[in-house]
């Protein structure tokens, strides 16, 4: 699948580039063929491919927004699994990850992260009516006979596991339409992730699915969990990075950035509240 969505002059490529020797294999890659390959799980409202095959989502769309002002004339979009995102990044199947992806110290130490875009808390699909009466983490952990989704490779099994969520009551699933099937199905009694993700899930299922969210958490075994997403690069495109976090320094709050997500849920109340230097400690300074 491919998005062709700016054109600018070569000279604007000429001009932002770095010496030869200075520059990243990413930055080499843009100035030899001005395309940069991103990688998406898949997942609404974060990184999505449509039926038309057009790659979208909040990711993406800034991705390309800077990258267009950075001189990159073609991105092309990769759908792989979540847990397969770094792997895939450092294998070299894509150039970026583009998933929404939260940072974490863990997730810091295997690759390079932007700055983040968005903060947002959690929330579960459930079965409507909520017959296990469970709204967070705790409630799982405190009820035996409560099955809990998570994606594999995601930031929820951790909390499942940091809130004391036995791992055996924890069913990993590949992706957002394997979670919500089990719910559905009753495999799981409930399917963790965030709390615009779920949203999506409840709304794009209907009215009469038999399917609801819980309300919005970002406080897991006291500590605030509230998630913070940026893009994911391989370690020796750091100097790339650094470019690509001036330019969304600039775009991150204004009134084009905000224009740009809200068709995808995003909003004032979810610009990012940590920067990745507080996020990761010593990683980045």
């Amino acid at each position: 699948m491919r998005a062709w969505f700016r054109h600018l002059p070569a000279a604007a490529i000429v001009a932002l580039a770095l010496p030869a020797e200075a520059q990243s294999p990413l930055q080499e890659k843009i100035a030899d063929s001005g395309q940069v390959v991103i990688g998406i799980a898949n997942e609404a409202p974060y990184g999505f491919s449509t039926a038309d095959g057009t790659v979208t989502g909040e990711a993406p769309e800034i991705a390309k927004h800077i990258l267009g002002e950075m001189g990159v004339e073609e991105v092309e979009g990769v759908i792989t699994e979540f847990g397969s995102l770094i792997p895939g990044l450092n294998a070299g199947r894509f150039d970026m990850i583009a998933a929404g992806m939260f940072l974490t110290p863990e997730r810091c130490a295997q690759i390079t992260f932007s700055e983040p875009t968005y903060g947002i808390g959690q929330a579960f699909l459930i079965q409507e009516g909520n017959p296990k009466n469970i709204s967070n983490y705790e409630d799982v952990a405190a009820n035996s006979d409560v099955t809990l989704a998570v994606m594999a490779g995601a930031i929820e099994g951790q909390y499942a596991q940091q809130a004391g969520v036995p791992v055996g009551q924890l069913l990993v699933v590949p992706d957002r339409a394997a979670g919500t099937a089990a719910v559905e199905a009753g495999r799981a009694d409930a399917f963790a992730l965030t709390s615009l993700t779920i949203g999506d899930i409840v709304e794009a299922r209907g009215d009469g699915s038999g399917l609801a969210m819980t309300d919005a958490f970002s406080t897991v075994a006291g500590q605030n969990v509230k998630g913070h997403g940026g893009f994911g690069f391989r370690n020796e495109d750091a100097e790339f990075v650094d470019e690509f976090n001036q330019q969304l320094a600039e775009f991150i709050g204004t009134e084009e950035h905000l224009a740009l997500v809200e068709p995808f849920g995003f909003g004032k109340d979810e610009l990012p509240e940590l920067t990745r230097n507080e996020i990761c400690p010593g990683v980045y300074e």
